[in-house]
């Protein structure tokens, strides 16, 4: 028997599952972390979190199971996307990671619409200037710690860095690369037009991989470190999405993948590179060679839910039910539309389908009567509504799906599940595997070791749809009537978000 290791370097946790040649779990586990917030709209991880969270987390797994370390072929890793790792020419962290949900870029956003062109910008990497992506960061940072930049010798993702830490390698992959906007979408190369313009040395960039290529294999230190063999191989890796789309069987057109972690995405495949003129949702490389990727980001899904369960419920103690279970119980006893109380789950601003890095969470419509519960009812429901929201901007660029799939921290939730069912007026087939990050590893790992001819074979055995939960007509038409007021909500507030911003700066 052969096996394969799927890694997902998150926001809030690193997670490694080991599977058998047969797509079955062996083995897996889980390191929790956090995030730090310096200012308001800032967001940064050190990525040594990720390094030993990951390498604590392959320990686990190869003395947790009765494999020898010789069986495991091969490994990926996927992870949150966008995030600014910074190198010395010793390879040392220059500073903390400044990662996918940081706002503090919006003059740096402009100035690359400015440098580049909204338009050539879009035409070369599909997307427009945005203040989570990386350029925006690397702008941040050559103005404001000139001294910091000067020792940089290497730029890395998030992922990347933990498979340079597993291989010694420079290396990135096409999907990850993409939501950096330096790399042409076309070509799936860095961009030599950008590069030169924004005067970033190509040599400071990793090599570009297709997502499923061997960048090298464990070198003797992470060996050492992790209990892993230096015959395993390490592929690429792909971004958390793309990665999840593998994993979900998502590589062709006609299906759509609803991934519900700490951001929400609406994911679908395409044989082109397909761009908004608008820019309201993004167009990236997927994971498999010659195929494309459109997705809306809602950035506070999973995110507002932690955030609401971590300072409301975080005092309570209770051995029967954990902290989810206790706020999904509450939750549930609320009616639909939470009497009359709204959330717009824009914590950490917004991308699909606003753009808006100045938009702020908001509880609408507080009376005496709201509770706790009420609130937690409408943290969900808010959510639910941003995926609307960014469903619609996928029908109206002619992206539709027969079905959709669901993954995911937030799809062990039963009533988000159907909340969420409800508002979009479609069936979701919730995955089994709701790991599809890591399963997509697995899968991409299981071919570069040709264990399975394609990415088709691999599917087979590790994609597993699961029940399909299907909406009630009432309640659906209740979150019907209810979605054009969440809409007007955000265009009422808009306005007020930026002074809002603008009070605080000046501070």
């Amino acid at each position: 028997m052969t096996y394969f290791i799927g890694i997902d370097v998150g926001t809030s946790s690193s997670k490694a599952i080991l599977f058998d040649q047969l797509g079955n779990e062996v083995a897996s586990a889980q390191q929790s972390y956090s995030f730090s917030q310096p200012q308001p709209g800032y967001a940064e991880q050190n990525p040594d979190l990720w390094w030993n969270a990951v390498s604590k987390c392959l320990r686990e797994l190869v003395h947790a199971s009765s494999v020898q370390k010789e069986e495991i072929l091969a490994l990926g890793v996927t992870g949150q996307m966008h995030g600014l790792v910074m190198l010395d020419k010793d390879d040392q962290i220059l500073r903390e990671s400044i990662i996918w949900c940081d706002q503090r870029t919006i003059v740096e956003a402009e100035e690359l619409d400015r440098l580049i062109g909204r338009d050539s910008l879009l035409a070369i990497t599909g997307n427009p200037a945005l203040t989570g992506f990386t350029a925006s960061k690397i702008l941040w940072v050559k103005k404001h710690e000139p001294d910091l930049w000067a020792r940089c010798q290497k730029i890395l993702l998030p992922k990347d860095y933990v498979v340079y830490k597993l291989t010694g390698r420079h290396a990135t992959d096409v999907s990850d690369a993409s939501g950096t906007q330096l790399l042409d979408l076309k070509t799936r190369d860095w961009s030599p037009s950008i590069l030169t313009t924004l005067e970033i040395s190509r040599d400071l960039l990793g090599t570009v991989f297709e997502s499923g290529d061997i960048v090298g294999n464990i070198s003797m230190e992470a060996a050492q470190l992790t209990h892993l063999s230096m015959l395993t191989q390490v592929i690429a890796g792909a971004g958390d999405q793309a990665a999840a789309a593998v994993g979900n069987g998502i590589i062709k057109p006609q299906l759509m993948s609803l991934n519900l972690g700490s951001s929400g995405v609406l994911f679908a495949s395409t044989d082109q590179p397909l761009v908004d003129p608008k820019g309201r949702i993004h167009s990236l490389c997927h994971a498999v060679p010659n195929t494309w990727h459109v997705m809306a980001v809602t950035q506070g899904a999973g995110l507002s839910h932690k955030w609401f369960r971590d300072r409301f419920y975080g005092g309570e103690s209770n051995k029967k039910f954990d902290l989810n279970q206790i706020m999904e119980q509450e939750a549930g006893s609320i009616p639909l539309g939470s009497e009359g109380l709204m959330f717009l789950p824009y914590l950490m601003g917004e991308r699909s389908p606003h753009l808006d890095s100045f938009a702020r969470g908001v509880f609408f419509g507080i009376t005496p009567v709201h509770t706790r519960a009420h609130f937690a009812r409408a943290v969900m429901e808010g959510v639910a509504f941003s995926f609307k929201d960014c469903l619609e901007v996928m029908e109206y660029l002619s992206i539709d799906a027969a079905e959709i799939r669901m993954s995911g921290g937030g799809a062990n939730s039963p009533l988000w599940t159907a909340i969420i069912t409800n508002c979009l007026k479609r069936p979701l087939r919730v995955m089994r595997d709701k790991e599809a990050g890591a399963c997509g590893m697995a899968i991409l790992a299981m071919v570069a070791a040709k264990a399975v001819p394609t990415i088709d074979d691999a599917m087979k055995l590790f994609v597993h749809p699961g029940e399909q939960v299907i909406g009630n007509p009432c309640d659906m038409d209740r979150y019907n009537r209810l979605f054009p007021l969440f809409q007007s909500l955000y265009q009422s507030l808009k306005g007020s978000f930026v002074q809002a911003h603008q009070l605080i700066v000046s501070d």
